[in-house]
């Protein structure tokens, strides 16, 4: 069953015209939609989404492995990305002594050792599991928090990743790209942001931190147009506190009043939900 709606939306420097909307609809368990460029799966729970963004991530780095020889993957944290982790982690196929890894952001202040700290995330989820090339972590202790973002994006961008893993949060942000930060034509590879109420709270939520004043104001992030070149995008999504937010990001004019928007304009991206995160979507 196939279905269209056109919408136009006004263009402006952090906004731009949806593309056409599609949904497809399959009898099966999975249903498969389209919202401009973006394809987006509806998996029947949080495990099955999860492994199936890994086999997605798996058969990539696959056809990267097979075209050269050094492969540059950026990584997400966060609840969203424990059942994706998981799931690749444990696939035997994967190149991973082949892989340099990099994630997309980390708190200033935040000692290593704590809890909420995305080294830690990954030492314990990623690096704990697998034998890769190399792994480059943020440094978010450093006193120094705009040079480390300046030189983690220059490392970065001469490693050319060639796919990122992410996760869109409860207020539509990419990394910690949060809709008052947020810069589609951002001149940084990376940058020192402050964080809004809103992606806080969501932190708190998450049980990553005991009270709202324990959460940081400020973190190191990677920038959206930093994302937006990587070749391939794998978003996990799922839960049903991201229903309402992955409805905007289907729904909504691209801009950064909900920047995963403009995921719809990446040519090569796919978003993974369970059947709780797409209760909100009209299919």
């Amino acid at each position: 069953m196939l279905f269209r709606n056109r919408r136009g939306f006004l263009r402006g420097a952090n906004t731009l015209a949806a593309e056409e909307f599609t949904v497809l609809i399959n009898a099966q368990n999975v249903k498969k939609l389209q919202a401009g460029r973006m394809k987006v799966e509806i998996h029947p729970s949080r495990e099955s989404a999860g492994r199936a963004a890994a086999e997605a991530a798996a058969a990539a780095l696959a056809e990267i492995a097979a075209a050269q020889d050094a492969i540059a993957v950026i990584f997400a944290t966060g609840a969203s990305q424990i059942p994706t982790l998981a799931a690749l982690t444990a696939m035997q196929s994967v190149p991973w002594k082949r892989v340099t890894g990099f994630h997309m952001d980390e708190y200033v202040g935040l000692p290593v050792g704590h809890p909420g700290s995305f080294r830690r995330y990954l030492r314990e989820r990623l690096t704990a599991n697998v034998t890769m090339q190399a792994f480059h972590e943020i440094d978010g202790n450093t006193p120094d928090p705009q040079r480390a973002a300046r030189e983690y994006g220059e490392a970065l961008r001469s490693a050319h990743p060639q796919l990122c893993l992410l996760g869109i949060g409860e207020n539509g942000h990419l990394a910690f790209n949060d809709p008052p930060v947020a810069d589609f034509n951002d001149p940084l590879d990376a940058k020192v942001v402050q964080l809004d109420a809103q992606c806080r709270e969501q932190q708190l939520a998450e049980g990553w931190f005991p009270t709202i004043d324990d959460v940081p104001t400020a973190a190191i992030t990677l920038t959206i147009p930093t994302l937006m070149r990587v070749p391939r995008l794998i978003a996990s999504v799922p839960g049903a506190r991201k229903a309402a937010i992955v409805r905007r990001t289907i729904e909504e004019p691209v801009s950064i009043s909900c920047p995963a928007t403009i995921l719809r304009t990446h040519p090569d991206v796919t978003v993974f939900l369970d059947s709780d995160s797409a209760s909100l979507v009209h299919l």
